[in-house]
């Protein structure tokens, strides 16, 4: 056992870095190289079908047949003289990764000759066995039909010799059973209620859509180092190990030089990611040892989402090339930061308006403080909501531990705006005076600065701070998918401006305002009922949670309690009412999420077992008999006086002992407790269980075996250590 260890070591340390034979090509030339995008579709299809292919994109139209034929001929015709040879319906469902299964451009003619063939038919949509993959009881296993369908306004890919058409996945009875379906209904219904908010401020608005710029945490670790250990393998994070005497208190790795193997492998990835479409802007060293971010330029939110998850697939494969394993869990190492995912979230018009960037005049000031104050109301509303969209088992290890934000949602939005907020609550109720006006325009809306990007601070402990031009959500798990908490964000904005909307106008229509009045007295209202999620202060601090809870905040520290809310009657009430989710899909998609976290919890606790079982303990049986060996040498060589001699050897002796009596007792316990657990069959009940009767002896054997880890000769230890896995270059 210890031999595997020694060889990982010794295989990781021979290891260079692999000097990537760079194109001389600029970046700008290597973007989208991969991609039928728009520029390519022109060279490969005609000019009226592109036409009315981009229509039917910006006004939600249904696509002709004979449209999708020309498509579908155009994209075959580029993806094989671009080398491939077969083609997938690339989609998302509710496994946590992507799905594909390929079909060649082939198929035979009535006298036995071969054909390539690639026809509308088959661009616009597949038949996928649905049985296997999530579906929170909407199909039996018998009912295996699915399909996927072409979502055209993310661009086809090639991925090697495979062209990558991204598509939605729906049941043969037509309930979503992936993450695309729900945000595009989401993004669908914000730019309908966005659209008529802006149209306050500008007629020629048109559409509006949301944007996304995520930033990507990872840990590299090396692939020999990894794969010595079984729990990193399964589960993607270390259940057990000392932590190293050195971690990230120097602060010395953040922004840090990056290390030459770990640059190598950033700007293999990057080319690779150029090519297929994916704008990576930023890369440097992250707070932890081993650990990084990547970050693109921000894009259109389903095309941003769609990038990041073809980009976690693609850190794997390139990593894999470099002799690393990439590790996006959560906490794959106690002790240090884990690894998020911030997503930085905006809205734009289609005359090119960033809707959370304040502008030069008074007038756009005051489209900006319609948009961000009804955000923060959105977020008032739906807070529990929101965190119950970041809500997983690897997630749980992270949110709160003085790295991530707290499971307490608040909005930060600094001490400028703040300013403005509270100078704006105080104008008096009813219309407003000649004064009021004139005090309004001139000194809180025209006083806002077009750039606020360095007017505060960063507060890195909320979970949703305003960062200038955008809303920065931090609690997004490194692991994730970006689509559930873009979906609900999306849809929460946009139930609040439908809301608004409905308010503005009955001021006007009922009490004969003026707009700019209707609109003030609603931001108004919208701040004073809405003050209490925002906050300031440090996310942390005990005095935090204690506020928070006076102010009737929630704080929801474990998944099942988070998840909870997305059944309830307000949030099934929002999915029906923007036509998101059914009543029936919501609960489905509660049931897979329970039972993911309960499969997790399941097999982390059978892989401590079986570590502890059978590495852990004979390690230490093994060397507790070294040293009794010893101390019988020691009692024949000096007799009676022995005991003077052998006193730290007993003491060991009587540690190991009590150590592995811990452990064994634990394992028995847990297993007995997880019998338990297993028989219990309301999922909600049983997520419960697993999440306070069994995780809890997690940590119990932990400290034992980590214990262990600091007694046993590291000669004989079987398991690589944290100082190995974590300061490998």
């Amino acid at each position: 056992m210890a031999t595997l260890r020694m060889e990982a070591i010794k295989a990781s340390k021979l290891k260079k870095p692999i000097f990537v034979d760079e194109t001389t090509e600029r970046r700008s030339e290597l973007f989208g190289q991969n991609v039928f995008s728009n520029k390519v579709m022109l060279q490969f299809i005609t000019k009226e079908a592109f036409q009315v292919l981009n229509d039917a994109i910006l006004n939600n139209k249904k696509i002709e047949r004979k449209i999708a034929d020309q498509v579908a001929s155009g994209m075959k015709s580029w993806a094989i003289s671009k080398g491939a040879t077969h083609y997938t319906h690339w989609f998302q469902p509710l496994t946590g990764s992507t799905a594909e299964k390929h079909d060649a451009f082939f198929d035979l003619m009535g006298d036995g000759s071969g054909i390539d063939k690639f026809d509308g038919g088959q661009l616009v949509q597949q038949e996928p066995d649905a049985s296997s993959f999530p579906n929170g009881g909407i199909r039996n296993t018998f009912e295996a039909r699915g399909y996927t369908a072409w979502d055209p306004s993310s661009p086809a890919f090639i991925i090697g010799r495979t062209l990558c058409i991204p598509t939605v996945f729906v049941a043969y009875t037509g309930e979503a059973l992936d993450h695309k379906v729900p945000l595009l209904r989401a993004l669908h219904s914000l730019d309908i209620a966005a659209t008529e908010v802006a149209r306050y401020f500008d007629k020629n608005v048109n559409k509006v859509i949301a944007t996304l710029g995520w930033e990507q945490e990872y840990f590299l670790v090396d692939k020999d180092l990894m794969e010595s250990r079984l729990d990193l393998v399964l589960s993607g994070r270390m259940l057990i190990g000392h932590q190293a005497a050195k971690g990230q208190q120097l602060e010395d790795h953040y922004f840090g030089s990056i290390p030459e193997r770990a640059l190598q492998f950033m700007r293999d990835l990057e080319m690779d990611a150029l090519r297929l479409g994916i704008p990576l802007k930023t890369r440097h060293n992250e707070v932890a040892p081993n650990q990084f971010e990547i970050a693109p330029i921000f894009e259109e939110a389903n095309l941003a989402v769609d990038h990041n998850s073809l980009l976690m697939d693609l850190m794997k494969k390139v990593g894999a090339r470099h002799g690393f394993s990439v590790l996006l869990h959560e906490k794959p190492f106690a002790g240090v930061n884990g690894s998020g995912k911030h997503n930085n979230w905006s809205m734009s018009t289609d005359t090119g308006i960033n809707l959370l960037s304040p502008g030069k005049t008074p007038k756009s000031n005051l489209q900006f403080l319609t948009f961000f104050i009804n955000t923060i109301k959105a977020v008032h509303d739906y807070a529990d909501l929101l965190r119950s969209s970041i809500a997983t088992a690897g997630n749980d290890h992270r949110l709160g531990a003085n790295e991530a934000p707290p499971a307490i949602v608040s909005v930060f939005i600094g001490q400028h705006l703040t300013e403005v907020l509270d100078e704006l609550e105080r104008v008096t109720d009813g219309s407003l005076s000649p004064e009021e006006k004139t005090e309004l325009k001139l000194h809180v809306v025209g006083k806002i600065p077009e750039i606020l990007l360095d007017n505060t601070d960063r507060n890195r402990t909320s979970p949703f701070a305003f960062t200038g031009n955008k809303f920065e959500f931090r609690a997004v798990g490194s692991s994730d998918s970006c689509a559930g908490a873009m979906t609900i964000l999306n849809a929460i904005v946009a139930e609040q401006l439908r809301k608004f909307k409905v308010e503005v106008d009955a001021l006007i229509e009922k009490k004969h305002m003026k707009k700019d009045d209707a609109i003030f007295n609603v931001l108004r209202e919208l701040i004073k009922s809405s003050k209490k999620i925002r906050f300031e202060g440090d996310g942390y601090s005990d005095a935090w949670v204690k506020e928070a809870k006076k102010r009737g905040l929630s704080n929801f520290k474990t998944t099942p309690e988070a998840l909870k809310t997305l059944t309830n009657s307000e949030s099934i009430t929002l999915f029906e009412s923007h036509n998101i989710l059914t009543k029936m899909e919501v609960e489905a998609r509660y049931e897979i999420r329970l039972e993911e976290y309960i499969k997790k919890i399941q097999i982390e606790s059978r892989i401590l077992g079986d570590i502890a079982s059978s590495y852990i303990v004979p390690t230490a049986i093994k060397y507790q008999n070294t040293l009794i060996e010893n101390v019988t040498g020691l009692k024949e060589l000096f007799g009676k006086d022995f005991s003077q001699h052998s006193k730290e050897q007993m003491e060991l002796i009587k540690s190991i002992s009590g150590y592995i009596t811990s452990i064994r007792e634990d394992l028995v316990a847990m297993v007995e407790t997880r019998k338990k657990c297993n028989v219990i069959e309301h999922l909600d009940e049983k997520a419960h269980a697993y999440c306070t009767k069994v995780l809890p002896f997690f940590e119990k054997i932990r400290y034992s075996c980590d214990k262990l880890e600091l007694l046993v000769d590291d000669e004989i230890w079987p398991l690589t250590k944290f100082r190995e896995m974590l300061f490998t270059k």
